[in-house]
C-alpha cells in the first residue's frame, strides 16, 4: 500500500493510492474538504477534516484502513457521484 503519486496544485493536495479500496483523494487546505474516489466506484466529499488527520492518512501503512477507521464515519459527507 502507499501513495503512487502526489501533486500540489494551489490549495489542493492530490494523491493517487496503491490501495485495494482507495483510488485517489483531493484535499483542500483552505476549507479542509477531503474528496475521496473509491476503486469500486463512488466519489464522496468529507467536510472539516483537519490537515493532521489527512496527513496521518497519507503516511499510514494502509490508507484505506486508516480512512475507514478514522474518517469515513467521523466526518459529515455527501456522495458526489
Amino acid at each position: 500500500m502507499g501513495i503512487k503519486n502526489e501533486k500540489i496544485e494551489g490549495k489542493l493536495i492530490l494523491n493517487e493510492y496503491d490501495s485495494s479500496n482507495l483510488k485517489r483523494s483531493e484535499y483542500n487546505v483552505e476549507n479542509n474538504q477531503l474528496v475521496v474516489e473509491f476503486k469500486k466506484g463512488g466519489k464522496y466529499s468529507y467536510e472539516k477534516v483537519p490537515i493532521s488527520i489527512f496527513t496521518k492518512m497519507r503516511l499510514a501503512e494502509s490508507q484505506g484502513s486508516y480512512f475507514s477507521k478514522n474518517i469515513a464515519k467521523n466526518y459529515k459527507y455527501k456522495k458526489l457521484s
